[in-house]
């Protein structure tokens, strides 16, 4: 909170207000103007193409890392504490030594903590770290002895060794099991739902033995993503960042004043002023759009303020190129008539307060003098 209204406290105080019209507007004669400690904190860059040229030349290319995009999961592999249904075929004293009435999970063959399994005429396995072809295969050699040509089948029940915990802004968090079909990124993220107000779609973190990687969900509407190749594996965290700390604040003659949550990778000025219900297109000043950013590091380094100038219905796409950042804040300023009315009607009453105050003073002479 201290943080939102720090940097609200300062972009306000790079909004002059007029000495006498009410409201705040963009005084950048005073920004442009040499001299002055304060004045020296600000500079006034015109949205161009040139300017939108420059920024998209300095972009660098969003790319995930290679590391993530190698691994490639391989056959399941049983672990401690996983449930295991072996069946036998013909030889349901063996399959279902429960029972066939009973439920299936009865007739399970959980794996010790230690990683063993004991089946009966084979005696103790070790399953875990193996896969279940493997752990299958050594127990149709071992019933050879006693059975002819035994057939058998095993697979997991319950998968209980294995898996990722997703936490942060989706609708259910928690761990998932890692079963035998591979779980990538997404596939997780879908499993758990995203909470749609309240998730930061750029700031996906997934954590891998103590390294961190961020992933931009947003990037899915690029025909070159590659989320859906990154695997997941047993131990890996997903956290997907709130974004009540990523807000664009706009200010000032538009129909909507309000701050914006900043819910994707790129926001464009367009996009802002849409948000908000566009510009009031009766008290607004269409040359007097600005968009104020750095405010929140001015001791460090001087605040940016960018104006774009679309008097000319033409010059609002350049508004479309140009991308907004977290904790911008977005001005448009005021007509010059509309300070004026302001001013007026502020006038008006106090005059109006005068010219009462007037009347019954000439009155009380009046009355004195008869």
């Amino acid at each position: 909170m201290m943080r939102i209204f720090s940097v609200a406290a300062v972009a306000a105080a790079l909004l002059q207000g007029c000495m006498f019209a009410p409201g705040q507007y963009m005084d950048t004669a005073a920004l442009t103007e040499e001299g002055g400690a304060e004045n020296s904190r600000v500079d006034l860059i015109p949205i161009t193409p040139k300017l939108l040229a420059m920024d998209a030349a300095t972009q660098v290319p969003y790319s995930l890392p290679a590391e993530l995009l190698s691994y490639k999961p391989g056959p399941y592999l049983i672990g401690a504490n996983d449930a295991l249904y072996i069946t036998v075929w013909d030889h349901p004293e063996l399959t279902a030594p429960s029972g066939p009435q009973q439920q299936i999970d009865a007739n399970g063959r959980l794996v010790s903590p230690e990683g063993n399994l004991f089946y009966p005429y084979v005696g103790e396995l070790v399953a875990k770290g193996r896969s279940i072809e493997a752990l299958r295969n050594e127990i149709t050699d071992k019933l050879r002895q006693y059975i002819d040509s035994p057939q058998v089948d095993v697979s997991v029940l319950r998968f209980a060794s294995q898996r990722v915990v997703v936490t942060g802004a989706v609708a259910k968090a928690g761990p998932l099991p890692i079963t035998t079909i591979p779980m990538s990124v997404m596939e997780a993220v879908s499993t758990s739902g995203i909470d749609p107000l309240n998730a930061d779609l750029s700031n996906l973190t997934l954590t891998r033995g103590g390294k961190r990687y961020t992933l931009d969900l947003d990037t899915l509407n690029l025909a070159q993503s590659r989320l859906n190749d990154i695997y997941l594996k047993d131990g890996d965290q997903l956290y997907l960042a709130y974004n009540d700390r990523k807000r664009i604040y706009v200010m000032g003659e538009v129909m909507q004043p309000r701050a914006l949550s900043f819910k994707t990778r790129s926001m464009n000025l367009s996009d802002v002023l849409g948000s908000v219900g566009g510009v009031n297109q009766n008290t607004s000043n269409a040359d007097a759009i600005y968009v104020i950013r750095g405010a929140q590091n001015i001791a460090a380094e001087p605040a940016k303020v960018f104006q774009l100038e679309a008097a000319s219905p033409s010059a609002m796409a350049l508004a479309t190129r140009f991308e907004v950042q977290p904790q911008d804040v977005v001005f448009v300023g005021p007509a010059n008539i509309t300070r004026w009315n302001r001013f007026i009607s502020q006038l008006i009453p106090s005059a109006t307060i005068v010219g009462i105050g007037a009347s019954t003073q000439n009155n009380l002479s009046e009355a004195s003098s008869r």
